[in-house]
């Protein structure tokens, strides 16, 4: 059951980390966008189980991620704690999917190729892009609540994130987990005149932090995913 799940989770990531642009965030209060998107993650979670003649999969994926989405859509709200939720509920119709699917003999177990290579392309999007929203909505509340303003590129933030999550990544698959000090020392001392002025430091320390930690977790779980 387990690598089913997990081939199902690793659906769910790609579908909504990969497959899913902002506009179609943007206009998923629409029906038919709402409906490509649920009907997206039913067909991925059916071809990368690769049962193809099992249809009970992409039509269970379907109808219980746009039941979600319906639901999240009803509070019209956008925030950590409501992407949090969503993801719990996602990964909670999954689990019991693969349950399902086990105990009633429909799909035993896991026979397809390319386990390992669908885990670890999943967990770096998980990693990278999905690792991103929770600290993109904590340092952006830290903004709002203490007025702060800093200059900086458009996106210069985001995109700083990204590359430091990916190779973090990187040096965790690679099993070089100890590069991940000098990535901190060497990110350290490019911000070294920002670190003079006190709310910016505390900020880009704690932003650093968090996305360093999501990025570590979400790395060791793909490692243990890719080896069950």
């Amino acid at each position: 059951m387990e690598k089913i799940a997990v081939i199902l989770i690793s659906a769910h990531i790609l579908g909504d980390f990969v497959f899913q642009p902002d506009r179609m965030v943007r206009s998923k209060r629409q029906p038919f966008p709402m409906l490509l998107h649920a009907a997206i993650h039913g067909l991925l979670a059916w071809l990368l189980l690769q049962t193809f003649g099992c249809w009970q999969v992409p039509l269970f994926v379907m109808l219980a991620h746009g039941a979600i989405d319906l639901f999240k859509q009803r509070y019209q709200r956008e925030d950590l704690n409501m992407f949090l939720i969503d993801q719990a509920l996602h990964l909670m119709s999954l689990l019991i999917l693969a349950s399902l699917l086990v105990k009633n003999a429909i799909i035993p177990e896991f026979s397809g190729i390319g386990y390992r290579y669908i885990v670890e392309v999943a967990g770096f999007f998980a990693v990278v892009r999905g690792g991103g929203f929770p600290v993109a909505w904590f340092c952006g509340n830290l903004l709002r609540n203490n007025n702060l303003d800093f200059d900086g590129l458009p996106g210069g933030g985001r995109y700083i994130g990204y590359l430091e999550r990916a190779l973090i990544f990187l040096l965790t698959m690679i099993g070089q987990p100890e590069g991940i000090g000098f990535l901190v020392a060497a990110k350290s001392i490019l911000r070294f005149e920002e670190a003079k002025k006190q709310k910016q430091a505390e900020y880009i320390i704690i932003g650093t932090l968090l996305s360093f930690s999501i990025a570590i977790a979400l790395s060791s779980l793909t490692q243990y995913a890719m080896g069950l």
